[in-house]
């Protein structure tokens, strides 16, 4: 019998659960992602595609991370983007699987890490833009990942996450969740901007349904 649940949230997304693949496929096509984010979440998620093409606008040479990757739907970002050097990281081998594929098929390079996010093997602030998309909600310890993605991280961070005080109509999908191992504690939008000015980082945080959305830059 195939075992999906994991010891913890991050053991289950290890675990590749069939969830990945349904989710990967569908962040991959922005018009699924969207009819899907507004009908079950509230968000259309153009704020998470807003941070992605963000990428397009860093200078030469700068570094991202992208953590977790996933299926690498940031990947877009890299497409016509100058000379960027992209660390895809994720504690899941498939999901890195996934990312390579994705980027074979947009011509893009990458630096596939299979890593945890609360220990990440990168030097202090030696990148300059973490990604963490739809993350937080998949960390066992999302102040842990926070912190530690601040640790690495030299100007901005890019977050989006499904709020653990969602309101009563998306209790359901929290609930489904959680039971399923893949989402976990989570976080509220104040608590994330208090742990990311614990850290130095000034954040504007915008809420849209049952999703958070946090841009942050060091103060």
């Amino acid at each position: 019998m195939v075992k999906w649940r994991g010891r913890d949230v991050s053991d289950t997304w290890r675990l590749d659960h069939p969830w990945a693949s349904v989710y990967s496929f569908g962040m991959a096509h922005r018009p699924i992602a969207r009819t899907a984010g507004v009908v079950g979440f509230g968000t259309d998620f153009d704020r998470m595609y807003d941070a992605i093409a963000s990428i397009g606008d860093l200078p030469a040479g700068s570094t991202v991370l992208d953590v977790p990757c996933g299926g690498g739907v940031a990947l877009r970002g890299l497409v016509g983007a100058r000379r960027i050097r992209y660390v895809a990281a994720d504690i899941s081998i498939a999901m890195l699987a996934r990312t390579r594929r994705t980027a074979a098929g947009l011509g893009v390079e990458v630096e596939p890490v299979e890593a945890d996010v609360a220990d990440l093997p990168m030097e202090d602030r030696s990148v300059d833009l973490t990604l963490s998309l739809t993350g937080l909600h998949c960390f066992p310890d999302p102040r842990a990942a926070i912190r530690e993605i601040a640790r690495v991280t030299r100007d901005r961070i890019e977050l989006s996450w499904l709020r653990s005080d969602a309101g009563l109509r998306y209790r359901p999908i929290l609930i489904a969740g959680r039971a399923g191992g893949l989402v976990g504690r989570s976080a509220t939008a104040d608590e994330v901007g208090l742990w990311l000015a614990e850290c130095g980082f000034d954040a504007e945080i915008r809420i849209e349904g049952a999703f958070a959305y946090a841009s942050a830059r060091r103060g």
